[in-house]
């Protein structure tokens, strides 16, 4: 990115069809620009919200996961193309993304998120958006972002379901207030379990970088206190009201900014 208080010419004509837009401005581009954000799982979510991200001009986003390309991904995660099975998600994602954009800053990280490196990998940006297939992680990135204050984009998708949850910690209702408990493991399916469809996944990434952009720029009303559930067989979407809990151990006035894991 130009770094510079002012678009390049070059950025001026990549942006040209954001720019245009009413709602949008310099001062939004810019924004983008400066920004660092952090993707957690490069698969079927994080495949559009990354491609997506880099495209709209984010500056600097980190990429993190450690596993590798396998063949059943390549029916939905569209960073990754057949050369790439075996080859670890985070080089693919790389290759995939300078490719697109060649002047987005990236930093993989091909390792699994913890209890003991969640604070430490989330501190620093602007925005950490969780594309994971896991609700330990889910949880560790929510209490991670409500400690050191980075909003979080959660979302996730199974079978012809998706959901989007926008947080603003301090502010908003996290995921602890709207799911207090995890299901029990033999409720909690994964993808490979339950299975998913490309498309659908590809729908919800967008709507999770849609509401990054949002968060990011300050355009828009980004979608906190509330949770999209998007039902993918009869395309119908419902918004649940969320408010935050006054007793939950992250966010709660009680337990401010409070890792409870």
């Amino acid at each position: 990115m130009s770094g510079s208080s002012r678009l390049t010419e070059e950025e001026v004509e990549r942006y040209a069809r954001q720019l245009v837009l009413p709602q949008w401005s310099e001062a939004a581009q810019l924004a983008l620009g400066a920004a660092r954000v952090l993707v957690v799982g490069l698969g079927a979510l994080g495949s559009p919200v990354a491609l997506y991200l880099a495209a709209a001009g984010v500056g600097r986003i980190g990429l993190l996961d450690d596993d590798r390309v396998e063949r059943s991904n390549l029916a939905r995660q569209l960073l990754h193309g057949p050369a790439d099975v075996g080859r670890p998600k985070v080089e693919s994602a790389v290759a995939s993304l300078r490719a697109l954009h060649p002047h987005v800053v990236l930093e993989p990280h091909e390792l699994r998120i913890a209890e003991e490196n969640a604070v430490a990998l989330v501190a620093g940006h602007d925005l950490v958006l969780d594309c994971s297939d896991s609700f330990a992680t889910r949880y560790l990135l929510n209490d991670a972002c409500c400690q050191t204050g980075v909003p979080l984009v959660e979302a996730g998708v199974l079978g012809f379901d998706g959901l989007v949850l926008s947080i603003q910690p301090g502010s908003s209702a996290c995921y602890r207030c709207a799911f207090p408990l995890a299901p029990p493991p033999a409720v909690a399916r994964s993808c490979a379990e339950g299975g998913v469809l490309g498309a659908l996944a590809g729908v919800i990434g967008s709507l999770q970088a849609l509401e990054a952009i949002k968060l990011l720029t300050g355009v828009g009303r980004p979608a906190t206190d509330a949770l999209l559930q998007v039902d993918g067989l009869d395309l119908t979407v419902t918004r649940v009201h969320l408010q935050r809990r006054a007793d939950c151990p992250a966010c709660g006035p009680a337990h401010p900014r409070s890792s409870t894991l």
